[in-house]
């Protein structure tokens, strides 16, 4: 058994999306910036100017218009092949510092830096280069559990002092419940806004009251989750770091348009689009699917309209990831749901009861086994030069449904055509 204190660190990025854009921006310098969600709805990234003028997450864009024009305000759109390829940059950089890693979110990563004498220096070496290699500022909470190594961050975020980097394994046990008291427990992870309002009745307001109750009535009464949290606010490490992506059992592929669409001819340009997409995330995991759900549906927030929202399931004869046979199925099921007249929003593709590609049930009726040698082929052309080099060919026939992205800035690293210049 080790003799050294387990210490879990959590590295999370500021303003993920607002810094990645401001990247390329330098003119955009101190000025505000808010990145909107698809269709370019709300809010889902602020930077701390932004937060400032006390815009708020999730509102939507058309409710701060006046904000906008008042304060200069930069909008963008979401532009999801950058805040990927920075994320990728920002994940490789951490990967040298610990022998374990778990990729927690797009701007989070877990690291176990137990046993390294150097921890403190480590945290804030691990700050400067990733600032220096990629212009996004991270925040780093140690403590001996992932439950107190993101409570950690939470501290390191909110507090000057602590220069972006706050162990609470350095801390006294008397300092520890200083800190605690003065935590709500709603910052506690896993402790939602039911979770919070539930504890408040049993007179539980903050993370030391947490870590006090009682183990075994909290239990009875919110489930095992809550003991295990508990027990990580203790200090015992109940959550251990996952360094492998889990297997997905379902994988969704589904957006909401950018304006209606009337014909269905758009509706199977949108579905090939999200079929693609969809098999070849399971191809990338290497698995199969046997059930293909689709959906179509106009817009529920249009009540001076008539609505209509389809969908069909369908069972597959053999397990599969032929982006062409699931996009067969799939148009089939469209046509059976299809009705003229309508205003579409929004269409999806589910794939669900998946199994790896090497273990499933065949069919014994069936012809020869699939050529995996066209998809395989598929993929590699694509990674190489570039996605949808090779693609359906209805896949980009129409694009009249296509998600609204009016503010969007370029893909400075992802696309050749958008790498800045100097001249």
């Amino acid at each position: 058994m080790s003799q050294h204190k387990r210490s879990i660190a959590l590295a999370d990025a500021n303003n993920f999306y607002a810094t990645c854009e401001r990247i390329f921006r330098p003119d955009l310098g101190n000025r505000p910036v808010i990145v909107l969600s698809n269709n370019d709805g709300c809010i889902v990234s602020r930077s701390n100017e932004a937060k400032a003028l006390g815009i708020k997450m999730g509102v939507p864009l058309f409710k701060i218009r006046d904000q906008v024009r008042e304060h200069g305000i930069q909008v963008f759109s979401s532009n999801y092949p950058l805040y990927a390829d920075i994320s990728n940059r920002l994940m490789s950089i951490l990967r040298e510092y610990s022998p374990l890693q778990e990729v927690y979110s797009i701007d989070e990563s877990f690291l176990d830096l137990t046993g390294f004498n150097d921890i403190g220096e480590r945290a804030r070496a691990i700050r400067d280069r990733v600032h220096r290699e990629t212009s996004i500022l991270v925040c780093i909470g140690i403590g001996s559990s992932k439950t107190l190594a993101k409570l950690a961050n939470f501290i390191a975020k909110r507090h000057p002092r602590s220069q972006g980097v706050f162990n609470l394994n350095e801390l006294s046990a008397k300092q520890a419940e200083s800190v605690f008291s003065n935590v709500p427990v709603e910052e506690v992870w896993g402790i939602g806004r039911q979770l919070t309002k539930a504890l408040d009745e049993i007179g539980i307001q903050t993370v030391q009251q947490l870590r006090n109750a009682d183990v075994s009535s909290l239990r009875k009464r919110f489930g095992v989750v809550m003991e295990k949290t508990i027990r990580e606010l203790r200090g015992e490490a109940i959550f251990e770091l996952d360094e492998s992506t889990p297997v997905k059992q379902q994988i969704i592929n589904s957006r909401s348009f950018g304006k209606p669409v009337t014909n269905i001819e758009d509706l199977q340009d949108a579905l090939a689009h999200f079929i693609s997409n969809a098999a070849r995330k399971l191809r990338e995991q290497h698995s199969c699917a046997s059930l293909l759900h689709v959906h179509i549906m106009t817009d529920r927030f249009r009540s001076d309209r008539e609505q209509y929202c389809p969908s069909l399931t369908v069972p597959l004869i053999a397990p599969t990831a032929n982006s062409m046979l699931l996009h067969k199925y799939a148009v089939a099921a469209l046509e059976a749901m299809y009705r003229p007249g309508y205003l579409y929003k929004r269409a999806g593709v589910i794939l669900s009861e998946i199994c790896p590609e090497t273990h499933h049930q065949g069919d014994m009726f069936a012809g020869a086994a699939e050529d995996p040698i066209l998809m395989r082929t598929l993929d590699q052309i694509n990674a190489r030069y570039g996605k949808g080099t090779l693609k359906l060919s209805q896949d980009g026939s129409c694009r009249s449904w296509q998600m609204r992205q009016e503010m969007k800035s370029p893909e400075y690293t992802t696309n050749w055509n958008d790498i800045p210049c100097c001249y």
